[in-house]
C-alpha cells in the first residue's frame, strides 16, 4: 500500500507537471490553474513515500521535506483555488484585484512564490535523504537537491519589487517560457520517482 500510494502521487506529479506545460503553451489560463492544485496532491503522496522509506540517520531530512511539502501545498491551494473561483467568477474591484488576480503580481502572486520556494526545499531536503543506489536514483536525488536552489529566487525576488511593474496585468511571455523550462527540469523528477517506487526490494 505504501508503495502504490507513493508510485500514484508521483504519477500525479508528472502528469500535472505535463499538462501544466501543456496549458501554458496553448494559453489556456484555466486549465493551468487547475491542474496546479492537483500537483501538490500528488506531490506531497510522493514525498510521503520517501519519508516512509527513509533510513533513520537520513530520517530528520526526510521529515523536513514533508513539512515543507504540506506548507508548499497550502499555499498553492489557496491561491489557484481563488484563481478559479473569485478571481474567475466574482465581478472584483480594481484594488480587490490588485491583491487576488494573480496576473496582477500583487499579494497573491507572492504567495505563488513562497509557496514554490517551500516545494524546492522540499525537493532539497527530501534528496539529501534519498540513499541512491542505482543510476536512476542517483540522477533523481541530484535533480531533487538542485532543485533546492529556486527557494532562494522564488523567496528573494518578491521582495526586490521586481514585478511591480507587471500590476497592470501583462507580465508578456517571459514568464510562461520561464514556466515551461521548470516544467521541463521537474517532469524528469516526477518520472524517476514513479520508476523508483515501481522497483521492487
Amino acid at each position: 500500500m505504501n508503495k502504490l500510494i507513493s508510485k500514484i502521487g508521483a504519477a500525479i506529479v508528472t502528469v500535472t507537471v505535463f499538462l501544466f506545460a501543456l496549458c501554458l503553451i496553448v494559453d489556456f489560463t484555466f486549465g493551468s490553474f487547475l491542474v496546479c492544485m492537483f500537483l501538490p496532491i500528488g506531490y506531497i503522496m510522493m514525498a510521503a513515500g520517501f519519508q516512509n522509506e527513509s533510513k533513520s540517520e537520513r530520517r530528520v531530512s526526510a521529515n523536513v521535506g514533508l513539512v515543507l511539502a504540506a506548507i508548499y501545498a497550502t499555499f498553492i491551494l489557496i491561491v489557484y483555488f481563488a484563481q478559479n473561483t473569485s478571481v474567475r467568477l466574482d465581478n472584483l474591484n480594481e484594488q480587490a484585484k490588485s491583491i487576488l488576480d494573480f496576473k496582477r503580481c500583487g499579494l497573491i502572486f507572492n504567495y505563488d512564490l513562497l509557496g514554490y520556494g517551500m516545494m524546492a526545499l522540499s525537493t532539497f531536503f527530501i534528496g539529501l535523504s534519498i540513499e541512491a543506489k542505482s543510476k536512476s536514483e542517483k540522477w533523481l536525488k541530484g535533480l531533487m537537491v538542485a532543485h533546492g536552489i529556486f527557494f532562494i529566487s522564488c523567496f528573494v525576488m518578491p521582495m526586490t519589487g521586481v514585478f511591480a511593474n507587471a500590476s497592470n496585468g501583462e507580465s508578456g511571455k517571459g514568464g510562461s517560457i520561464a514556466l515551461v523550462i521548470w516544467c521541463a527540469y521537474f517532469l524528469p523528477i516526477g518520472i524517476l520517482s514513479f520508476i523508483h517506487f515501481g522497483k521492487k526490494k
